[in-house]
């Protein structure tokens, strides 16, 4: 608004995703600012587009098509100071000059026959090359592959001045990146030396078992690699046009965010299941279906099959146990953790990129605890309609609803969905982007609980190597994106939060339960201490391997004193040792903490008292320490 202020005839235009688009068009509308936004996504007239060209149409006495709603609402952009929003899609396709099929539905036989609709589209799609002088694209790494149609099209708009918003700029490469900055600003690849372009333009192939090993995840160990020191030296070039905004609003407005990476170990049954594919068969097609049946032995009745797989599994025994939710590693724990959940009034957000297992776990929920679709159970994949009233349906604190299982690729941006305070991640994704966008649907404004996150892998299959490799992409962004502004290091005001996850816990102690979990890899995303750190995973092993030593503890506890409660069930002798290593320590360093916390003489029995304040709450013992 101070933009259009200055420039009042600066045309901008707001490109986003379709879905997108409604959000923008009811912050306008909420915060009433005078200025009308013309969504030509929009079929309807909003009311606001200038009399000149309603009356050119002569609006209120004939039928109009689609294409003349669209140029009521370009020409009323373009009489008056006002914001046009479109989506990509459609945006490709009249500034790109691609016939291509009609949002609506048109069939080609319609425009062919309709030559005047033609002639229309073309005067828009000039209109929109030509005419803006501000282009704001929203989730702006959409156009990130340059053999794309969207990416040509911009490429080769006279615009100058762009803005790009995107939580998640860095998708799943430099090379990726490269190509947003370059529209952004045309003239950035002139402004790199010739050995950092090459490297921005290398794709990088190697695998992901190479670079980080599961064990090294685990164990918080990584090396440092070759590329970081050109991240570096990209990132000074590009802090004059990138703006780093880390959410610090986030950090003082929510109660706080919390990882965990669950490793779960199936059983003989579906162990055999899962090895019964063939590796030598299309990568992409044995990742599906390795990915599938992960979930439910049951689902290899849908993958893509050689003959020989076909023949190597007893069909009759899957049928017969489709809807046993026990037979699967990750609908025994989704079924009863959802269960918990709703006993402590807690609703559950379950993601998956593929539709097959969410119809599964839906038939599974309705048998294991005789719920209802569409009351307990909420569904939402691309084809639903009326999203709007279904999203109001799931926060609605005092609606029915327990679960939403939703479409990862349809559902991860652009809505709200902050009455679920427990997001679960029933695959993994190659690109980590993906998967963040999905967490923010519940962590966002307007969220009132401590949001919990669950990322299921199933042991024995690529998934471990594919979250491996989210780790280094993760970390390549967190390099590139590392905060620079000064809101990103104004220490949080949030209250102090009880994050201890008694849900899970109780499911990992639980003496029928507790065969479910291989490996537990908890990531604290703390308000009250990510201006600190990053976060740091720790594993949680068997009972006797927690108990191994004292030294070991105080490892756990610089990486993630929220966990720390799990340690505290010990015998006395690991207490007894633990307060006698800490009186013989002068100072801790916090691993990858900005400081330093002074220990200075304490007695054996204010040193435990110390251990049960960090566990319990993490502000105050971090207060007491400083």
């Amino acid at each position: 608004m101070a933009y259009l202020k200055v420039f009042p005839e600066c045309f901008p235009v707001i490109i986003a995703p379709a879905g997108l688009l409604l959000t923008w068009e009811d912050e306008f509308k909420k915060w009433n600012i005078g200025v009308p936004f013309h969504n030509l996504n929009n079929p309807e007239l909003s009311g606001k587009e200038h009399d000149d060209a309603v009356n050119a149409f002569n609006w209120s006495t004939a039928q109009h098509s689609k294409v003349d709603t669209r140029m009521v609402k370009l020409i009323s952009w373009y009489k008056e100071t006002s914001i046009l929003g479109i989506s990509y899609t459609l945006y490709k396709k009249l500034a790109g000059a691609v016939e291509s099929e009609d949002e609506g539905g048109e069939s080609e036989n319609e425009r062919t026959k309709n030559q005047a609709s033609v002639e229309k589209r073309k005067e828009m799609g000039k209109f929109l090359r030509k005419v803006p002088g501000l282009l704001v694209l929203d989730e702006g790494h959409t156009p990130r592959n340059k053999r794309s149609g969207i990416w040509k099209v911009f490429s080769e708009i006279p615009t100058k001045k762009r803005i790009i918003l995107s939580g998640t700029p860095f998708q799943n490469n430099c090379l990726e990146l490269y190509n947003t900055l370059s529209l952004v600003k045309p003239s950035f690849p002139n402004m790199l030396p010739l050995e950092l372009k090459k490297f921005c333009q290398k794709q990088q192939k190697k695998k992901a078992s190479k670079e980080l090993r599961w064990e090294q995840v685990c164990a918080n160990s990584t090396t440092e690699n070759p590329s970081d020191d050109n991240i570096q030296k990209l990132k000074l070039l590009m802090d004059p046009l990138v703006h780093v905004h880390k959410g610090a609003i986030l950090q003082k407005k929510l109660p706080g965010l919390r990882n965990c990476v669950l490793r779960l170990k199936p059983d003989g049954f579906h162990k055999q299941i899962l090895e019964s594919f063939e590796s030598s068969q299309n990568s992409l097609i044995f990742e599906n279906n390795q990915t599938l049946v992960s979930i439910h032995p049951s689902l290899f009745l849908e993958c893509t099959l050689s003959e020989q797989e076909k023949s190597a599994v007893d069909k009759d025994r899957l049928e017969k146990l489709r809807l046993n939710h026990n037979a699967g590693i990750k609908t025994r724990f989704l079924v009863e953790f959802v269960s918990l959940c709703a006993a402590v009034n807690e609703k559950v957000l379950v993601f998956s990129q593929f539709l097959r297992p969410l119809h599964l776990i839906i038939d599974h929920l309705k048998s294991a605890l005789n719920w209802t679709e569409d009351e307990e159970i909420l569904y939402m994949d691309g084809r639903v309609k009326d999203r709007q009233s279904l999203i109001h349906r799931f926060n609605d604190a005092d609606s029915q609803a327990k679960i939403l299982l939703a479409s990862t690729k349809a559902c991860s941006e652009g809505i709200s969905l902050v009455g679920a305070s427990r997001v679960v991640l029933l695959d993994v994704e190659w690109n980590p982007s993906v998967e963040k966008q999905a967490i923010s649907r519940a962590y966002r404004i307007g969220q009132t609980k401590f949001v919990y996150i669950y990322h299921l892998l199933t042991q024995g299959t690529r998934e471990c190597d594919k979250y491996c490799k989210q780790i280094e992409k993760h970390r390549l962004s967190e390099l590139i994106f590392s905060a620079k502004n000064a809101d990103n290091n104004d220490e949080s005001k949030s209250r102090a939060t009880n994050v201890e996850d008694t849900i899970l816990d109780k499911m990992i102690r639980h003496e029928n339960l507790k065969d479910l979990f291989d490996d537990c890899v908890i990531q604290p995303l703390l308000p009250l201490w990510s201006h600190l750190t990053r976060p740091s995973p720790v594993m949680l092993r068997s009972e006797a391997v927690l108990a191994s030593s004292a030294s070991e503890l105080f490892v756990a506890l610089a990486r993630d004193p929220c966990v720390l409660h799990l340690w505290l069930e010990k015998d006395d002798g690991l207490f007894e040792k633990c307060c006698n290593q800490l009186l013989d320590i002068k100072y801790w360093h916090f691993e990858e903490l900005e400081c330093f916390c002074y220990v200075i003489t304490f007695s054996a029995s204010r040193a435990f008292e110390l251990l049960v304040t960090l566990a319990r709450d993490p502000l105050v013992a971090y207060h007491r320490l400083e």
